[in-house]
C-alpha cells in the first residue's frame, strides 16, 4: 500500500515528491516540555486576567452603586379610567373594539333609550301648559286692571267728595244749633219772636238732614269704594297664582332637566383622547348604574412608579435623570426624570394591616413610591410593562 501511493505520487509530481520523500520528518511541539518551562509566567498571567477583570468589574458596580439608585421591579403607569353606567337598560350598540383609537367625545356605547325619550317629551309638554297657563293669567289680569283701575280711581273721587261734604256740613250744624238756641234765650227773655225762634229751629232741623243725607252718601260711597277694592284685589289673587305656576314651572324644569340628563347619559362617551384598553360588555345585555362597560387611558399621560428602598430615598429628588431599559425593548434605551418622591411607605396602603401582637418582630426594609415623568415614543410604551431604572443622583446635585 505504501508503495503504490508513493508510485501515485510520482506519477502526479515525481520531482516534487522525491524531494518529499528525502526531507526529514517536522519536529511535534512539546506542550509539556512548554508547560514546565513557562508554567510560572502563564500562571501569572492568567492571575493578572483575572484580577484586571474583576477589579473591572468591582470598580464598575461600586461606581454605579455610589452614583445610582436602580430598581428592576418598577412597572409604566397611567390613569386607566373605567367607563360605567349612570343607568340601566339594554346596551343597543357598541361602536369600539379592544385596541381603538378614541377621540373625546366619542361615543363608545348607546343604551336603549325609548322609555327616558317618552318621559322628556311629558314632561316638555307639561312645561309647555304651564308657559299656556301663566299668559292667559297675565292676559286676565291686564283684563282687570283696566276695568278695575278706573272704577276704583272714581270711586276714590266720590267718597273723598263724600267725606269734603260732611265734614263741611259739620260747621253748618253746629252753628244752626248755637243760632237755634239763642233764639230760644231771646224768645224766653221775650227779645225775640216766635216767627224768629221758628226759623231758627227750621234752618237747624235742615242742616241736619243735609247732614245726615251726606252721611249715608258717605257711607254709601265708601261700600262702593270696598267693592271696587275687593275687584282690585283680584290682581293680587292673580299674581299669587302666577308665583305658584312659577314654582311649579321651576319644579317640572327640574324633572325635566333630570329627565334630559338620563337621556343623556344613555349615549356613553368617551371623556379622553386615548385608547380602549378592554370591553366588558355586549350589544344586547342588561347593564345597571356602576356596571363598568369599557376600561380606557390615554397613551401619551404614562409615567414609572417606582418602589425604591427607604435606605436609598435619601439621594432622590425631583429632577433627576432616570435611565430606563423596558423587558419588551431589550437594547432600546429611554429617559425620564424623578417627577414625586412618596411621602409615605407603601405599607401604609395596604388594605390590611400588619400587627405585631406577639412581640416577635423582622425588620423588613420598606418601600416609598417614586413617580418617574418618562414621554411616550410612538405608543410603544404601555402601562403594566415591566422596566429597569437607573437614577443618577448626581444629576440633582447639579
Amino acid at each position: 500500500m505504501p508503495e503504490a501511493a508513493d508510485s501515485k505520487v510520482k506519477q502526479l509530481n515525481p520531482r516534487g515528491a522525491e524531494e518529499a520523500l528525502a526531507a526529514p520528518p517536522r519536529a511535534r511541539p512539546d506542550f509539556a516540555a512548554l508547560w514546565s518551562r513557562h508554567r510560572h509566567a502563564i500562571r501569572i498571567g492568567v492571575i493578572a486576567v483575572v484580577l484586571a477583570v474583576a477589579t473591572f468589574v468591582g470598580g464598575r458596580e461600586v461606581y454605579h452603586r455610589v452614583n445610582y439608585v436602580y430598581a428592576y421591579d418598577s412597572r409604566i403607569d397611567a390613569d386607566m379610567i373605567t367607563i360605567s353606567s349612570r343607568v340601566a337598560g339594554w346596551v343597543t350598540s357598541l361602536d369600539v373594539v379592544e385596541g381603538s383609537d378614541i377621540a373625546h367625545g366619542k361615543v363608545l356605547a348607546t343604551i336603549d333609550a325609548r322609555e327616558s325619550n317618552l318621559r322628556v317629551v311629558e314632561l316638555d309638554s307639561q312645561v309647555a301648559g304651564i308657559d299656556a297657563e301663566r299668559d292667559r293669567l297675565i292676559a286676565e289680569r291686564r283684563l282687570v286692571d283696566r276695568q278695575t283701575k278706573s272704577l276704583y280711581s272714581t270711586e276714590v273721587s266720590q267718597y273723598e267728595a263724600a267725606k269734603v261734604a260732611v265734614s263741611s256740613l259739620e260747621p253748618q250744624m253746629q252753628l244752626a244749633q248755637r243760632e237755634h238756641e239763642r233764639f230760644r234765650s231771646l224768645y224766653e227773655r221775650k227779645v225775640a219772636s216766635r216767627r224768629q225762634l221758628d226759623q231758627a229751629e227750621n234752618a237747624e232741623q235742615q242742616i241736619q238732614r243735609q247732614h245726615r243725607m251726606a252721611v249715608a252718601e258717605l257711607a254709601a260711597a265708601k261700600s262702593k269704594l270696598e267693592k271696587a277694592e275687593a275687584e282690585r284685589s283680584r290682581l293680587d289673587v292673580i299674581d299669587s297664582e302666577l308665583v305658584k305656576l312659577q314654582h311649579r314651572k321651576a319644579e317640572l324644569q327640574a324633572k325635566l332637566d333630570h329627565q334630559k340628563l338620563d337621556f343623556a347619559d344613555r349615549t356613553i362617551k368617551s371623556p379622553i383622547d386615548g385608547v380602549v384598553d378592554k370591553t366588558f360588555v355586549r350589544v344586547g345585555e342588561y347593564v345597571t348604574p356602576g356596571q363598568r362597560l369599557a376600561l380606557v387611558h390615554d397613551p401619551s399621560k404614562i409615567w414609572i412608579e417606582a418602589n425604591i428602598k427607604e435606605t436609598e430615598i435619601r439621594n432622590l429628588k425631583p429632577g433627576q435623570v432616570v435611565e430606563v431599559s423596558v423587558d419588551a425593548y431589550p437594547g432600546r434605551e429611554f429617559r425620564g426624570r424623578v417627577l414625586t418622591v412618596g411621602h409615605a411607605a407603601t405599607s401604609q396602603f395596604a388594605l390590611l394591616p400588619t400587627p405585631n401582637p406577639s412581640g416577635n418582630f423582622t425588620k423588613i426594609t420598606q418601600r416609598l413610591p417614586v413617580r418617574i415623568v418618562i414621554d411616550q415614543q410612538a405608543g410603544l410604551l404601555r402601562p403594566g410593562m415591566m422596566v429597569e431604572i437607573n437614577i443618577d443622583i448626581r444629576s440633582g446635585k447639579r
